[in-house]
């Protein structure tokens, strides 16, 4: 059984810094891309960010770029998302997730999905 568990969420005032955690069991980590969605009340799931199991690039949503840094350890098959200069509309649900296409910027390409982790952005 697969399983895709985040950690590392909760309240931070904007401006500042969170790093968000994703665990990953059943599978071979290193065969798959890694990504980071996110959703808010009546929005689809959104994109953020990936990075590809053959070649180690990465994609980001320009709303992120330069704030947010995916990154992963294959030895210790997690992943991970930095969030830096936070701000409010970053408020929602975090998912991680695996797909085994190289590159996956579309929620449909992704295979395995973790429960998803609140990231509140208030002062």
């Amino acid at each position: 059984q697969v399983q895709m568990v985040e950690s590392g969420g909760g309240l931070v005032q904007p401006g500042g810094s969170l790093r968000l955690s994703c665990a990953a069991s059943g599978l071979r980590f290193s065969l798959y891309t890694m990504g980071w969605f996110r959703q808010v009340p009546g929005k689809e799931r959104e994109f953020l960010a990936a990075k590809s199991y053959r070649d180690g690039r990465t994609s980001y949503v320009d709303s992120v770029r330069g704030r947010f840094t995916i990154s992963r350890d294959n030895v210790n098959n997690t992943a991970y998302l930095q969030m830096n200069s936070l701000k409010p509309e970053d408020t929602g649900v975090y998912f991680c997730a695996a797909s085994g296409r190289d590159r996956a910027t579309n929620s449909y390409a992704y295979d395995y999905w973790g429960q998803g982790i609140q990231v509140t952005v208030s002062s």
